[in-house]
């Protein structure tokens, strides 16, 4: 993982279960920090999606 300042190495081990990693696109593998951290929990990152939030009206 690339954190904006350098290489971050995570190393977690899930009991009686594995993770589900996305396919790469172009050799890399991209996630949003709320996937990131739903998929180390073991969680289905998946269905973890981007906020939206209303544009201001101008």
């Amino acid at each position: 993982m690339w954190d904006q300042i350098g290489p971050v190495l995570i190393y977690k081990m899930l009991e009686g279960t594995a993770f589900r990693w996305p396919k790469p696109a172009d050799g890399m593998i991209r996630l949003s920090s709320a996937q990131f951290s739903a998929l180390v929990e073991g969680l289905g990152w998946r269905a973890v999606r981007a906020e939206r939030r209303p544009r201001p009206a101008g």
